[in-house]
């Protein structure tokens, strides 16, 4: 027999899911004292913001494939 698979559907894209983390996690961030926790937040929100920017640059519609 085959399963059901539970499927989540997601509030928005995942360039807005991706873009909100990043200021949640700048916001959270700047409460903090200076640190390793602080700039791991940082980081993580860097990487965030990174990923956001190449979907977009992938997702382009007048993209051409670099021969």
């Amino acid at each position: 027999m085959t399963e059901n698979r539970s499927r989540i559907h997601q509030a928005g894209s995942l360039a807005e899911r991706l873009a909100a983390d990043a200021l949640r996690l700048r916001e959270q961030a700047a409460r903090l004292e200076p640190g390793a926790e602080r700039d791991a937040l940082l980081n993580k929100a860097h990487r965030n913001k990174m990923a956001v920017d190449i979907n977009a640059c992938l997702t382009f519609p007048g993209r051409r494939v670099p021969e």
